[in-house]
């Protein structure tokens, strides 16, 4: 049995992920601004919930401090918290650029900073980040949320090369689309306002990136468990693509120049604007 921290568990793939893990027998700490909000966790009397707001230094001590002095050690933490800003990039204010790059990007390092030590007490651990395919690719108004999960892309292989061979295995997981209140949740750019001709032009090419999951995203659950997976495989690797058009955009963009990648998508896509 491994004790686990979950970040970002309120809905989605933490939610699920914090399931997945007790419903296989671990210790769960699924953590969250504000315990409570789950209904599904609430149900759960072998979940523990913390608070934890990974914009918040203090907090992120506190949540790691709490679930040591309960559990002993942490063998597995999970960075799943993340937000997503929609906008050009031209229209995003400094605002909501710092926003996004401070829950996504800095959120992570200040979860690592908190438990990479304990983790080197016990003679190590499982890190595992949850990326986005949008972290190899970078889709049009999501620009800033691509350098975000760009940015979770280059911290994990750096984690990796610095941790495993003092025992701690980092891993990356990259979802594309799939069912959850990320979309539903996310955040407009002020500037792109329903009206404007760069959101219609945005929820066209929405639309279009439906048709590489025939129109429907498939279950959040199929990235939980990769989540778990990740987390539990040996010997493991460092990077879990998740779902069938994260493997598409992948295969093809390794097998060619941008050019050629731009204009294979755009056909795939019927997306020449």
């Amino acid at each position: 049995m491994a004790n686990v921290l979950i970040t970002g568990c309120s809905s989605g793939f933490g939610e699920l992920a914090a399931i997945t893990f007790a419903d296989r027998g671990h210790r769960v700490f699924a953590t969250m601004r504000t315990p409570g909000k789950s209904a599904a966790l609430n149900a759960r009397d072998d979940i523990t919930q913390l608070p934890l707001d990974v914009c918040n230094s203090d907090s992120v001590v506190a949540a790691v401090n709490a679930a040591i002095a309960a559990a002993g050690q942490l063998d597995i933490v999970v960075n799943n918290a993340g937000i997503e800003v929609f906008g050009a990039v031209h229209l995003l204010s400094d605002e909501e650029v710092m926003g996004q790059l401070d829950t996504n990007v800095v959120g992570v390092i200040r979860v690592v900073r908190a438990v990479v030590p304990h983790m080197l007490a016990a003679g190590g651990g499982t890190i595992v980040t949850v990326g986005s395919l949008a972290g190899l690719v970078g889709p049009p108004y999501s620009g800033i949320y691509a350098a975000s999960k760009h940015a979770v892309e280059a911290l994990s292989e750096a984690m990796h090369f610095e941790l495993s061979q003092q025992g701690i295995k980092v891993r990356v997981v990259e979802p594309g689309q799939f069912a959850t209140e990320l979309g539903s949740n996310s955040i407009y750019a002020a500037a792109m306002s329903a009206e404007t001709p760069e959101r219609q032009r945005y929820e066209r090419f929405r639309t279009a990136m439906r048709s590489l999951v025939n129109g429907t995203p498939p279950s959040a659950q199929v990235v939980a468990d990769a989540i778990y997976t990740a987390a539990t495989e040996e010997p493991g690797h460092l990077r879990h693509p998740v779902g069938d058009d994260a493997a598409l955009v992948i295969a093809v963009k390794s097998q060619m120049s941008f050019e050629d990648f731009d204009q294979a998508m755009r056909t795939t896509l019927n997306w020449f604007e």
